[in-house]
């Protein structure tokens, strides 16, 4: 029951933060194109790092209160075909329709959104809580996700910290700790084969960790609200895309 308000921040508020930090990030990606070090555009970039380890925490939070995980993993899994063309199309590398067909110029990452790994997250978490898997198998599913995943934006790093978020429920440091593991690898890759600047600023996800701190366990007191936000995320993430590639191309 949430009839008292607790003191913090509600799922609701913590998840139009990372609305509000994911547009103003993709905006930098859009009116600085590439790897400019100005100072707005670093900024930008740098707020728009809390949103993924927010939208990984509530993935697994979503799992814990779901009715229906079947229903849920196929809801995430259908949004992330549809922002697979809306992420191509807002992407620096979209060509022709034929970028929409994943490694077709040879690039082998970056191939679609985060929702792909997110979705895969999911499926992560419900093999590491099926008891019927045994460790072993476990390990090996897991693995085999995370080469599926690798393609995707945030690769199989957004998967991984699903996994770890929804593991250690109530844990926060052990999941700050497999947050900033996870994200350093990822930092680190992108240091050295992309952009040694940029590699630096993933590590801005440390940005994310006393927001969610700040989480009161609720979502709020109106229903209608609630539901509203609910689906905020999954229909605004592919239009808002779509909407900055068709102002800035």
């Amino acid at each position: 029951m949430e009839n008292t308000v607790k003191k913090g921040l509600n799922s609701n508020t913590i998840k139009l933060i990372a609305v509000i930090a994911m547009t103003l990030d993709h905006l930098a990606w859009a009116l600085y194109p590439g790897y400019p070090t100005d100072f707005v555009a670093l900024l930008l970039h740098l707020i728009g790092r809390v949103t993924c380890p927010i939208m990984c925490y509530f993935i697994a939070e979503g799992y814990h209160y779901t009715k229906n995980i079947q229903k849920y993993i196929f809801r995430l899994f259908s949004f992330a075909l549809i922002a697979h063309f809306c992420y191509i199309y807002f992407s620096a590398d979209y060509i022709d329709w034929k970028s929409f067909i994943p490694f077709y110029y040879g690039k082998f990452l970056d191939q679609t959104s985060v929702m792909w790994s997110l979705a895969w997250g999911l499926v992560m978490l419900k093999v590491a809580n099926d008891p019927k898997i045994s460790h072993t198998a476990c390990v090996v599913l897991i693995l085999l996700i995370c080469i599926v995943a690798f393609p995707a934006d945030w690769s199989c790093i957004a998967s991984l910290c699903v996994l770890a978020f929804g593991t250690n429920r109530h844990n926060l440091k052990k999941q700050a700790f497999w947050l900033i593991f996870y994200t350093a690898i990822y930092a680190t890759v992108y240091f050295f084969c992309i952009d040694k600047v940029y590699g630096l600023l993933q590590m801005g996800v440390v940005l994310a960790i006393p927001i969610i701190a700040m989480y009161n366990g609720q979502r709020g007191k109106n229903p209608k609200i609630n539901k509203i936000v609910k689906w905020l995320f999954y229909f605004y993430y592919p239009l808002h895309l779509l909407v900055i590639a068709y102002l800035f191309k």
